[in-house]
């Protein structure tokens, strides 16, 4: 599993390069449970990290590059994303 938050988190940095390492780790973790904990409240088997990866992969495909825009509009999540000078406050 570390290796495959690992490539996550490289591919993560590489498409927004607004967003420091320690917090781009923190995104691919939050991603990651939230995914792997959504899947066991509806139930569903789990499918092991390799699907978890290929799902958070294609949600940082797709939205990565304007992650640092997401805490401005959803405040449930700035205690997790909040650091380097109170950025997102």
């Amino acid at each position: 599993m570390k290796a495959n938050q690992e490539r996550l988190i490289n591919l993560l940095l590489k498409k927004n390069d607004k967003l420091s390492e320690s917090l781009v780790r923190t995104w691919i973790e939050l991603l990651w449970d939230d995914f792997e904990t959504t899947q066991a409240k509806a139930g569903r088997d789990y499918l092991g990290s390799d699907m978890t990866e290929r799902i958070v992969q294609q949600w940082v495909e797709s939205y990565g590059s304007r992650l640092d825009e997401f805490v401005a509009n959803n405040p449930k999540y700035k205690h997790f994303l909040n650091q380097e000078n109170n950025k997102y406050q």
